[in-house]
């Protein structure tokens, strides 16, 4: 059995998970998925990686999975754990003392052309193959994201000595997959592996993601 320890994105919560919990637990697995202390002001990127650390416990075979803004975030949780894996899934990937708020441009992010998507209130964006109930849903369940973290440098000296998988969506218009592909190799020399879908794939195909994560610990575990 393995744990997979969660990690939501900015301006999102647990609940964005819970189509893949259900998907995992059916498998036998185990989840922890928290409500990172995201719209509280005197919380950064360390009390996020505290609030996944305490509910993590002393579990072991502890699968980290961290996602968009979450990869800020996953990689703390990976240092200061059992972690036997890290996945990112279409998640931000810092460089060692970078601020979140720096990392768009560093990135190349600005250069790409969003315009098409500028006037809409984000279900286009990040939503577009979820279903309409459930993207509604989403929509509604939105939290504050502080802007607290975002100019605090990100504290790791180098990346964790983890495993690192990158699962990007083939389909995703906030990070798209020619962008991911290049800040993966320019900043963890790896190549990411692509699964169908949008940015939110936990919403629109959480069998999907949840078979490729339990193929991830698998992998894993063997080698």
């Amino acid at each position: 059995m393995t744990t997979f320890a969660l990690i939501h994105g900015a301006g999102d919560g647990a609940w964005s998970w819970h189509l893949v919990e259900a998907e995992l637990l059916d498998r036998g697995h185990e989840v922890v998925a928290v409500d990172l202390p995201s719209d509280d002001d005197a919380a950064g990127l360390t009390q996020y990686a505290d609030t996944v650390v305490e509910a993590i416990g002393d579990r072991d075979s502890v699968v980290v999975v961290g996602h968009s803004f979450g990869g800020f975030t996953a990689p703390l949780v990976a240092d200061r754990t059992s972690a036997d894996l890290l996945v990112l899934v279409a998640g931000m990937i810092p460089k060692p003392g970078e601020a979140p708020q720096d990392w768009w441009e560093n990135s190349g992010f600005t250069a790409l052309d969003q315009a098409q998507y500028a006037d809409d209130d984000g279900t286009a964006q990040f939503l577009h193959d979820v279903p309409p109930e459930l993207a509604a849903e989403a929509m509604k369940r939105e939290r504050a994201q502080s802007q607290t973290p975002m100019g605090v440098p990100w504290p790791l000296e180098k990346w964790p000595s983890v495993p690192t998988k990158l699962l990007i969506g083939r389909d995703d218009r906030f990070f798209p997959p020619e962008f991911s592909r290049g800040v993966a190799q320019e900043r963890l020399g790896i190549t990411p592996d692509e699964i169908d879908g949008s940015h939110c794939v936990a919403l629109s195909r959480p069998k999907e993601l949840a078979e490729r994560l339990v193929q991830y610990a698998s992998e894993s575990q063997a080698s």
